[in-house]
């Protein structure tokens, strides 16, 4: 493969080429445009398109919907936004925003059938906005984490379970078509992870195989008691224990070295992603040239679970269309070392994302405790870049108090046949996590999780590119509900 060029264009767009990898058998493809403007402008466009392929060989293809967006884009709830208004002011604001989005409906775009979803669960919503309230600590530089330390936390057998979401809707979408011909939503995978000496002995690489089965026929809510004859039938899900994972299908194996845009930390968390996304002019020779990415994430809670979110993102039309092709989710738990076979007696515990509920916007509102580290990469030392395997970075940390508002409009997708798709950031998956693809006021793209629990702790990982297509920054956080009273009693 070769290195992609980058140039700035003429007219400040931004643009990708790349040659196109390889394609998975099956892709659960999610699609968001940005068009980045021009000097003079202010507006940006955004499409948000969502095509999903389960696929058992056959290459089904089902698109869902194409929906254009204009206007103006405020960053997600973890960025500080220098833009965040007063709290007093935006309360004020929200009661006028709500009437505003009910009349905007109407004339909104049709991404959802007529379907009815009983539960309403909220799934998609604007940015949540966060705002300084004190600052603890100042930034102070970091050590650096150690390569040996990451590769021994990720080290060992991973139990998991998998699930792939509607970047439009954020609802579960089809992983396979099963061997009856029928949808298979959630999967069990099984991940063997060991740190390996590389060909050249200097360090370690670590080595990835992870073996899947797709199950789950009944999308989800798979507890859904259905009528039949009279009768109520349970669907109940096979657990994990009643399949051979060591034997069943490969999902995925790779090799994964101290490389450029890698950024880790010694607990075992990540960001991985290209160090620079190639930036040109607009080749009509080219057209068919789309350059796709993978950005995965992953953070640890406990150094036993992990939570990983893989976005694949396509840049085509020179940069100006940026779309998620697909967006997963995997939740492991560590089980045995990888040169051990698992003897462990402990039940795996952890349940389909299809049978967990969905966290609301307000469990994350209010007052946090944030902490933060900070990764920056440092460009233009070539003899320092090239000991470092890329640009070397600095790390930061900060602490301080910050306040989380609502967003100003969420869309219950199982009550809405018709949505305005403004303002569309954040996905709410189920089992506390959230999602989101954005590119604020000043061009930046940024890619990021975060996983909430029910203790009151919020964990976000993000990476920001900026406008000549280079990392900008990667960004650990934890956060944690303030649960004390205003003053803090004597």
């Amino acid at each position: 493969m070769q290195t992609p060029c980058l140039h700035l264009c003429k007219n400040y767009c931004l643009g990708f080429y790349f040659h196109q990898p390889n394609t998975q058998t099956i892709s659960c493809s999610l699609s968001i445009t940005s068009k980045f403007p021009k000097p003079k402008g202010t507006n940006r466009r955004l499409i948000t398109q969502s095509q999903n392929r389960p696929s058992n060989g056959h290459n089904k293809t089902n698109p869902k919907g194409k929906v254009t967006v204009k206007g103006k884009k405020e960053n997600v709830w973890s960025i500080d936004n220098e833009m965040a208004k007063a709290s007093s002011q935006k309360e004020k604001e929200k009661e006028k925003e709500r009437e505003r989005s009910k009349q905007r409906r109407g004339k909104g775009k049709r991404v959802v059938g007529g379907r009815k979803n009983k539960i309403g669960r909220v799934l998609v919503s604007a940015a949540m906005l966060m705002e300084v309230e004190t600052v603890l600590q100042t930034q102070e530089p970091v050590i650096k984490p150690a390569w040996n330390t990451f590769a021994s936390s990720v080290s060992g057998i991973w139990k998991g379970v998998g699930a792939v979401f509607s970047p439009i809707t954020a609802e579960m979408e089809p992983i396979e078509i099963g061997n009856r011909n029928e949808n298979l939503y959630d999967c069990y995978t099984l991940a063997r992870i060991e740190a390996v000496l590389s060909p050249a002995g200097k360090t370690s690489e670590i080595h990835r195989r992870i073996n899947r089965v797709t199950l789950n026929p009944h999308g989800e809510v798979p507890q859904l008691k259905e009528t039949v004859n009279d009768s109520m039938v349970n669907h109940v899900l096979p657990n994990f224990e009643s399949f051979d994972l060591a034997t069943s299908d490969v999902m995925e194996e790779d090799v994964m070295g101290n490389e450029p845009g890698l950024v880790f930390f010694e607990d075992g968390s990540y960001s991985r992603g290209p160090l620079d996304i190639p930036v040109g002019d607009i080749d009509d020779s080219k057209y068919y040239l789309s350059p796709t990415f993978k950005f995965e994430q992953c953070l640890v809670k406990g150094c036993h679970k992990r939570l990983r979110i893989v976005h694949t993102i396509e840049f085509g039309n020179g940069g100006s269309d940026v779309q998620i092709m697909r967006v997963a989710v995997y939740e492991e738990e560590w089980a045995s070392p990888a040169n051990l076979q698992d003897q462990s007696d402990l039940k795996f515990d952890l349940k389909p994302f299809s049978q967990r509920k969905r966290t609301q916007p307000s469990e994350l509102t209010g007052p946090w405790k944030v902490f933060e580290v900070s990764a920056t990469p440092i460009y233009g030392d070539e003899i320092e870049a090239a000991e470092s395997n890329g640009a070397p970075y600095v790390y930061l940390c900060t602490e301080t108090l910050k306040k989380r508002s609502l967003p100003e409009s969420s869309v219950y997708f199982g009550e809405e046949e018709m949505l305005d798709m403004q303002d569309v950031t954040v996905l709410w998956l189920p089992g506390g996590v959230t999602g989101y693809v954005d590119v604020d006021k000043d061009g930046i793209l940024t890619i990021g999780v975060g996983w909430y629990s029910d203790e009151g702790i919020n964990l976000v990982m993000e990476r920001d590119y900026g406008l000549d297509g280079k990392l900008k920054e990667v960004r650990w956080k934890s956060e944690v509900k303030r649960r004390w009273s205003d003053p803090l009693p004597v």
